[in-house]
């Protein structure tokens, strides 16, 4: 699972506009595997890694939301102290900038899902997928 699509979604700064978008995400039977949320300029973004991309972008759309996919540099990694800094010291020896990353967790799943947005996404999916399979 070296790369992923990615959303970036633009969400009203209000009470329960965040739940509004991944509930009717639910609704449809979207799930969400790993998401980072916050406020810039008086909008609330969210960035998403779902396991049905083309029914969020149904239910996005629907919803008249704008929203962006790209695409992410993602791997699995042991829930442990570390692995965070080895991965992401990979990426940097190999010149790859990493511009953000978050996490989360696939259902029925013990390791951790690294996410990384990143100027070379082809290498540093390729880089990412070998150091996991190290920990394999």
């Amino acid at each position: 699972m070296p790369k992923a699509k990615e959303f970036t979604v633009t969400i009203e700064d209000k009470p329960g506009a965040l739940g509004k978008c991944f509930l009717a995400l639910a609704e449809r039977g979207v799930n969400i595997f790993a998401f980072q949320s916050f406020v810039e300029e008086g909008e609330s973004l969210a960035r998403l890694i779902v396991d049905n991309p083309a029914a969020a972008a149904q239910v996005l759309g629907s919803l008249r939301m704008i929203f962006e996919e790209t695409e992410v540099a993602m791997a699995h990694f042991p829930n442990r102290p570390g692995e965070l800094g080895r991965a992401a010291s990979k990426l940097g020896e190999h010149g790859i900038n990493i511009d953000y990353s978050y996490c989360g967790m696939e259902p029925g799943s013990t390791p951790g899902l690294l996410v990384f947005g990143v100027d070379k996404t082809t290498a540093a999916a390729n880089l990412l997928d070998e150091l996991s399979a190290q920990e394999g």
